[in-house]
């Protein structure tokens, strides 16, 4: 439900239980971010495999413009809202998981949801342009980027140090460009870092687990990865 006025400018039309301008309600730029620091999980389906669930580490928690808090995993060539898995032939979203107390739940923590808010309360930065960095945070969960030719005839696999946020919304993942090391550890927010999103050869996230079985020739690591190709 939402008050309103005639001839009204949407930007003062309030949403009665939110009570934030309705038409932010339709932003859904990410505009925070929150690593997840407890080895929380995604749970998805896929078509193919029955009554089987599969899992992924979730990266981070996410502010949207709109309000809402979701969880984010890279997932193929984009990091994404694990709500918004919904493609049969990859994965359905089945809730998020929490090993360590084998609980499945389907809302975001309240910790990470005060954190988020809270957060984008404090730093409310006015940018100049919908490039401009917003946040940056280390990735912890092992993320690898693959990088091939067209033809899939070559394949290397590349660690994800970071993760930038972008004014628009925009989350990309930062390799490194070892022509440009200068000094070590290499940290977020280091010059020698570049987005996985703009390179040529960028092809697909996974995280460590399977980069590590594609890294080891893994027979079904391979037939994964050639089936994405098929699809590509």
């Amino acid at each position: 439900m939402k008050t309103s006025n005639k001839g009204q400018n949407t930007d003062n039309v309030i949403d009665l239980f939110s009570r934030r301008p309705y038409s932010s309600l339709k932003d859904s730029r990410f505009i925070r971010l929150a690593p997840e620091l407890d080895g929380l999980e995604m749970l998805y389906s896929n078509e193919s495999s029955g009554d089987k669930l599969f899992s992924l580490k979730v990266l981070c928690w996410a502010l949207r413009a709109n309000g809402e808090v979701v969880g984010l995993v890279p997932w193929l060539d984009d990091i994404i809202a694990c709500t918004d898995i919904a493609d049969p032939l990859n994965g359905t979203w089945e809730g998020y998981y929490d090993p360590g107390i084998d609980e499945l739940f389907f809302e975001p923590p309240i910790h990470k949801i005060v954190e988020v808010e809270t957060a984008a309360e404090y730093y409310e930065y006015q940018c100049e342009s919908e490039k401009d960095i917003v946040q940056e945070i280390p990735d912890l969960i092992g993320t690898h980027a693959v990088l091939s030719d067209k033809g899939f005839k070559s394949l290397s696999l590349q660690e994800v140090v970071s993760w930038r946020l972008h004014a628009d919304g925009t989350i990309l993942g930062m390799l490194v460009d070892d022509k440009k090391i200068e000094s070590t550890p290499i940290l977020p927010g280091d010059e020698c870092l570049y987005p996985a999103q703009i390179e040529t050869n960028f092809r697909y996230f996974f995280q460590h687990h399977i980069a590590n079985k594609i890294k080891s020739r893994d027979p079904e690591a391979l037939a994964a990865i050639s089936m994405l190709v098929e699809e590509s």
